[in-house]
C-alpha cells in the first residue's frame, strides 16, 4: 500500500505542478490575489506530495520490497541500510524523483517569497509550476520509480559497487541542491522579462533578489562537485580526482554560470547596470543544468557517473530542454533591447572589474561546452569518434582562468564608477611582493623545478593574500589602534568576511592542484610480502594480504607500512573487492594522510614479481598538498554560507526597498 501511496502522490504532484501553473498564470493576468495565493498554496501542496512519494520510494528500499522493479535492478538484502537509502536516487528514476522534489521544494518556497512585487513573484511562480508540471510530467509517463514486477524476484540485483560510498551517498543531494536552486534565478529571469519592466529602479532590487537564490545554488553545487572529486580520488583508484569527464563538466558548467551570475548581480543590484546580462545568465545556468540531465540521462555518454542508456527517454528531456530552455532566450531576445537601466561607469572601476571577471568565467565555461558536446556532435554527424580529454583544456580552459585570478584580487579594491588605478596597484603592493616569493619558494623546494607550477603557487598565495589585505584594508589593521581594529572587524558584515573566504578558499584549492599536479610521483609494480616501492621520499612495503569479508562483499585486503626516512611507520590498507550480487570487483584505496600530502595506495591483481615469487601488483602515488584541493571548496562554501547569513542578503530582508522599488 505505501507504494501504491507513493505512485499516488507523484500523479497527485503532476496535477498540482499544473494547477499552479494555471493559476498562477491567472492570478497574473486578472490581478487576483485570490488566485495568486491558490498557486501558492498548490506550489506547497505539490512539494509535500513529491515529498511523500520520495519517503514512500525510501521506504521500498528500505525494507528490500523487490515487487518494485527500481529497488530489484538497484538493492540487496545484504547491503549496509546507508547503501539502501542512498539507492533510492542511484537510479534514473530514483534520481529524478530527487530533483523533482528540489524543484518543487524550491518552487514552494519562491512562492513563500513574500517581499517580491505581486507581478513578479506570480509570474515566477508560474514558471517555477510550469518546469516542476513538465519534470514530473516526465518522472510519471516515462520513468515512473514505482512500477512493479510480476513475478516478483526472490533477491535483487544490488546498486553498482562503486556508488555504495559514504561521499557519494551525499553527492547527488547536494549536487541537486546546486543544479535545480538556479531553476528560481531561471524563473526570476523569466517573470522579469514577462513583465517587461523597463524602468531603471526595477533592476537594483531585482538584482537583490535573484542573489541569494544564486548564492545558495552556488553553495551546494560547490559542495557537490567537491564531494564527487573526492569519491573519484579515493574510490577509482587511479591516483587522480578531476578527469575532464563530459558528466564532470556537465555539473562544473552551472558552477561556472553561477559564480559569473553571482558576480554581476552585485552591479545589478548596486548600479543597475548589466540587467540585460545578468539576466542572461540567471537563465544560462539552469539551461546548463538542464543540459547536464540530459547528458547523464540520454545514452549519448558512457560513463560511471551515467544514469540511463535509453535514447528514447534522452529525446524526452532534449525536449524538455529545447522547449523551456528555447521559449526563455527567445524571450530574452525580444525583451532584450528594454533592458536598459544603470549609470555609466569607466573602464577602470568596480564594474568595469565585475565585467571583465564574468567575460573570463563565461569565455572558460564556452571552452568546456564545447569540449563536452563537440565529439558528441562529430559523432552524430559523421560517426566519426574523437576523444576531448585533458589537453584541451589545459590549452584553452587553464590559461583563461588564470587571467581572470590575477585580476581577482584587484576587484574589491576597485572604487564604484571611476576607481584610482595606481593606489589599488599599491594598497596590493606588498600581498603581490610575498606571492612573488613565495612562487621563487616553490621554485627552490619541488624537484623537478618547474617554472609553470611555480607561476601556480605564486597565483594561489596571490588569490589567498589579495583576500586577505582587502579584509585588513577594511580593519585598519596595523594603521589604527588595536581597539580600533576590533571595533571595525566586528562591525565587518558577515558578506564582506564570506567574499575573503571564498576567494581565499579558492586560492587554496589553486595551490593544491598546481602542487599535486604538477609534482605528483608515482612508482608501480609487483611485491611479494616483505617487499618494498619507492614512490618520492616515500617506502611502501606489503606486509601481508588476507582475505576479509565484508557485509556483502569479499576482499582481498593488503596491510601495507608507509614510511620515511626519520619519520613515523604507519600501516594502511588496500583492497580488491568482489560484490557476489553484481559478480563486479571494485578497488578501494589505502590513503595515508602526512599533513598537507597524501600516499595513496592501490593493491592490484594477483601476479608473479621480476623474481618470480608469487605476489600482487602495487602502484602507489606521492601526492603532495592534496588536502588542499578539497580543503579550498570547504572553505569557498562556508564563505558562501556566511554571506547567506548576513541580513542584508535574506530572503525577507529588503522588503521596504523592494516595495519602493
Amino acid at each position: 500500500m505505501i507504494v501504491e501511496a507513493g505512485a499516488f502522490a507523484l500523479v497527485l504532484a503532476f496535477a498540482l505542478a499544473v494547477l499552479q501553473t494555471g493559476m498562477a498564470a491567472a492570478g497574473r493576468l486578472r490581478r487576483s490575489p485570490v488566485l495568486a495565493g491558490a498557486a501558492d498554496g498548490a506550489a506547497l501542496a505539490s512539494a509535500i506530495a513529491v515529498a511523500v512519494a520520495f519517503a514512500a520510494l525510501i521506504q521500498a528500499f528500505a525494507t528490500s520490497d523487490f515487487s518494485v522493479a527500481n529497488v530489484a535492478a538497484n538493492s540487496h538484502t545484504d547491503k549496509p541500510m546507508l547503501y539502501k537509502v542512498a539507492a533510492a536516487w542511484g537510479s534514473h528514476e530514483g534520481s529524478l524523483l530527487l530533483w523533482c522534489l528540489v524543484l518543487t521544494g524550491f518552487g514552494a518556497a519562491l512562492a513563500r517569497a513574500r517581499n517580491l512585487p505581486f507581478g513578479l513573484r506570480t509570474s515566477a511562480v508560474a514558471v517555477q509550476g510550469l518546469l516542476g508540471a513538465l519534470f514530473l510530467a516526465f518522472a510519471v509517463f516515462t520513468s515512473n520509480p514505482f512500477e512493479r514486477l510480476d513475478p516478483v524476484p526472490f533477491q535483487g540485483a544490488s546498486l553498482n559497487p562503486l556508488l555504495q560510498d559514504p561521499a557519494l551517498a551525499f553527492h547527488p543531494p547536494f549536487l541537486y541542491a546546486g543544479y535545480v536552486g538556479f531553476s528560481v534565478c531561471f524563473s526570476l529571469a523569466v517573470a522579469a522579462l514577462v513583465e517587461g519592466r523597463a524602468n531603471a529602479a526595477f533592476w537594483p532590487a531585482w538584482g537583490r533578489w535573484v542573489r541569494p537564490w544564486a548564492l545558495a545554488s552556488w553553495v551546494f553545487l560547490t559542495l557537490g562537485i567537491a564531494l564527487g572529486a573526492f569519491w573519484a580520488y579515493y574510490e577509482l583508484g587511479w591516483g587522480g580526482w578531476w578527469f575532464w569527464d563530459p558528466v564532470e563538466n556537465a555539473s562544473f558548467m552551472p558552477w561556472l554560470a553561477g559564480a559569473a551570475l553571482l558576480h554581476s548581480s552585485i552591479v545589478t543590484e548596486r548600479r543597475g547596470a548589466l540587467a540585460g546580462w545578468s539576466t542572461f545568465l540567471a537563465l544560462l545556468a539552469f539551461t546548463f543544468s538542464m543540459l547536464g540531465a540530459f547528458l547523464v540521462r540520454s545514452g549519448v555518454l558512457t560513463s560511471v557517473h551515467a544514469f540511463a542508456v535509453d535514447p528514447q527517454r534522452g529525446m524526452m528531456l532534449l525536449a524538455i530542454l529545447g522547449v523551456t530552455a528555447g521559449a526563455a532566450f527567445a524571450l530574452f531576445a525580444w525583451r532584450a533591447p528594454q533592458l536598459k537601466g544603470g549609470g555609466m561607469f569607466a573602464p577602470v572601476s568596480r564594474e568595469g572589474g565585475l565585467v571583465l571577471n564574468n567575460l573570463f568565467l563565461t569565455a572558460a565555461a564556452a571552452t568546456v561546452l564545447l569540449g563536452t558536446l563537440y565529439p558528441l556532435i562529430l559523432e552524430a554527424a559523421t560517426g566519426a569518434t574523437i576523444s576531448v580529454g585533458p589537453p584541451y583544456f589545459a590549452l584553452t580552459f587553464t590559461p583563461l582562468m588564470a587571467v581572470a585570478l590575477i585580476v581577482l584580487p584587484a576587484g574589491p579594491f576597485l572604487a564604484w564608477k571611476r576607481a584610482d588605478l595606481r593606489g589599488v596597484v599599491q594598497r596590493l603592493a606588498v600581498a603581490f611582493g610575498l606571492a612573488l616569493l613565495l612562487a621563487v619558494a616553490g621554485w627552490f623546494a619541488f624537484e623537478p623545478r618547474k617554472i609553470l607550477s611555480a607561476l601556480g603557487i605564486g597565483l594561489g598565495a596571490w588569490l589567498i593574500l589579495g583576500a586577505l589585505a582587502e579584509t585588513a584594508e577594511r580593519i585598519r589593521l596595523f594603521r589604527a589602534p588595536f581597539a580600533e581594529t576590533l571595533r571595525r572587524a566586528r562591525g565587518l558584515p558577515l558578506a564582506a568576511w564570506g567574499m575573503t573566504l571564498a576567494h581565499a578558499g579558492l586560492g587554496v584549492f589553486v595551490l593544491g592542484a598546481v602542487v599535486e599536479t604538477g609534482f605528483r610521483v608515482e612508482a608501480a609494480r609487483p611485491l611479494a610480502v616483505g617487499e618494498s616501492l619507492q614512490a618520492g621520499k616515500w617506502t611502501v612495503t606489503l606486509k601481508d594480504v588476507r582475505i576479509v569479508e565484508g557485509p556483502n562483499y569479499l576482499a582481498e585486503q593488503g596491510r601495507l607500512t608507509v614510511a620515511v626516512p626519520g619519520g613515523a611507520t604507519r600501516e594502511v590498507t588496500a583492497e580488491r573487492r568482489f560484490f557476489p550480487a553484481g559478480g563486479q570487483t571494485t578497488t578501494e584505496v589505502g590513503l595515508d594522510f602526512r599533513g598537507l600530502d597524501d600516499v595513496y595506495v592501490v593493491l592490484g591483481e594477483r601476479g608473479p614479481t621480476p623474481g618470480g615469487a608469487p605476489g600482487w601488483s602495487v602502484r602507489v602515488w606521492w601526492n603532495p598538498w592534496a588536502r588542499l584541493i578539497f580543503l579550498g571548496p570547504a572553505i569557498m562554501a562556508l564563505g558562501g554560507v556566511l554571506s547567506l547569513l548576513d541580513r542584508r542578503l535574506r530572503l525577507g530582508a529588503g522588503a521596504r526597498k523592494a516595495k519602493t522599488a
